[in-house]
């Protein structure tokens, strides 16, 4: 919503601005569908993108009579979860970075109805059409001028900068397509959910500006590269961290390794709220970097979770979960990780125990019997939703999650995702088996 700066007044800032709930699906019904937007003045930002100066604010969600925090609003959960941490005693700050991998393409072209059903997209670089280019999969810090991409990552990062966002670097990923990824600095869990948007919001803006598309979708061109959501977290308790031990696996304390533990135990249910789109599925497959099993590992990017070998002191040792994308709601997704790593560390969970590993191969090199006894990962949108049915009561500890946004949740994927993917017709299938 846009208010013209004559309009604004304390007033904006503490009673906000009315909205219709009901248009969002997930959030209100039409009868007692008014909301209000409250900005945040800790979230503000000057939008380079505006063609008139423009102050931009993320926005809490309240009750559009009471003004009291709307329990949906996924920036309030990520600060229950926030509070349900220190209130366990188990520590008093998570702090996040999650890598941003997207495409910048020149266009894509979609078209769909009950005769037509395809799309073409047309890649900003990479071997196409016999032209010479970066190959599949050999994008991976590519440099100029095959890397055509760096100018606009520049200045998408100097945009972030000037926004107040710390970055650490950015450089061409894998997909030799025009894949990107940028990493930014640690910081709290809400926090970084503000910055994952903006991240996304600049990366989008930038391209379009220079008339391309970004897309963060996980698996836009099949036999290449996705776009994953790796979130590297650690725990802290009077600033001392938590996760860090020096006779430990990978110098992980006991407090590290049964976090992983919540976390891989948990995965199967959890995959519901971090890779909530069919098209994640298409990117958790074998061969790609991406995990398609339950297992941690120091270094193995086939894992789920790795323990990055350079992050090796007290302060910096940390953990990295590899499944999640970016479909799912970024405060959604920290918060929930966060829960099940607490209810790793409350039962005392043993990763070893339970089948995790550590596993310091590549699986995909194992026997066939070695890797039947590792757990898989959820292989769809469907059966990841099945599992969050069974398994959440972990997400509804100190009241983070509702049992009722749970179940409304898991309708809403099957209504809008699973079942119109499920139920349309695909190329290939036309393709296969036009002529039987």
């Amino acid at each position: 919503m846009t208010v013209p700066a004559s309009s604004v007044s304390k007033k904006l800032f503490t009673e906000g601005l009315g909205f219709d709930g009901s248009n969002f699906a997930g959030l209100k019904t039409i009868e007692l569908g008014d909301l209000s937007l409250v900005p945040d003045l800790g979230a503000g930002f000057i939008d380079p993108f505006s063609e008139i100066p423009t102050i931009s604010f993320i926005c809490d969600i309240v009750e559009a009579d009471s003004k009291r925090p709307f329990p949906r609003d996924p920036r309030h959960i990520a600060r229950k979860a926030e509070t349900y941490l220190k209130k366990s005693g188990i520590a008093d700050l998570s702090r996040w970075s999650p890598e941003f991998e997207y495409y910048v393409f020149d266009e894509v072209l979609v078209d769909t109805s009950h005769l037509t059903f395809g799309y073409e997209i047309i890649p900003s670089e990479g071997e196409q059409k016999g032209s010479f280019g970066l190959k599949t999969h050999g994008g991976y810090h590519a440099l100029p001028p095959e890397d055509k991409l760096a100018g606009l990552r520049d200045r998408t990062v100097m945009l972030l900068e000037e926004a107040g966002i710390g970055i650490t670097y950015h450089h061409h990923e894998v997909g030799g397509h025009g894949q990107a990824e940028i990493e930014v600095e640690f910081e709290s869990l809400a926090k970084m959910g503000d910055i994952a948007m903006i991240v996304k919001y600049f990366a989008r803006m930038t391209a379009y500006e220079a008339g391309m598309i970004a897309t963060f979708m996980p698996k836009p061109i099949h036999n290449e590269a996705g776009n994953g959501m790796h979130f590297h977290q650690h725990l802290f308790k009077n600033g001392k961290p938590l996760f860090y031990s020096k006779s430990g696996y990978a110098g992980l304390s006991k407090t590290g390794l049964q976090y992983i533990a919540g976390l891989l135990e948990h995965s199967p249910s959890l995959l519901a709220i971090t890779n909530p789109s069919t098209n994640s599925y298409k990117r958790l497959v074998p061969g790609f970097e991406a995990p398609v099993n339950s297992f941690f590992s120091l270094g193995n990017r086939s894992a789920a979770i790795r323990i990055p070998k350079y992050a090796s002191s007290p302060v910096t040792k940390r953990i990295e979960y590899r499944p999640p994308d970016a479909t799912a709601n970024v405060y959604l997704s920290m918060a929930a990780q966060l829960m099940a790593g607490i209810d790793g560390i409350k039962n005392k969970l043993d990763p070893g125990k339970l089948g995790f590993g550590p596993f310091d191969v590549n699986v995909f090199e194992m026997t066939r019997e070695e890797r039947s006894k590792i757990k898989a990962l959820p292989g769809s949108l469907a059966e990841s939703l099945r599992e969050l049915k069974k398994d959440h009561a972990f997400l509804l500890e100190g009241g983070v999650f509702d049992k009722m946004m749970i179940e409304d949740w898991i309708k809403l994927k099957f209504d809008k995702d699973v079942w119109p993917m499920r139920n349309r017709t695909h190329p290939l299938e036309v393709q296969l088996y036009l002529d039987c």
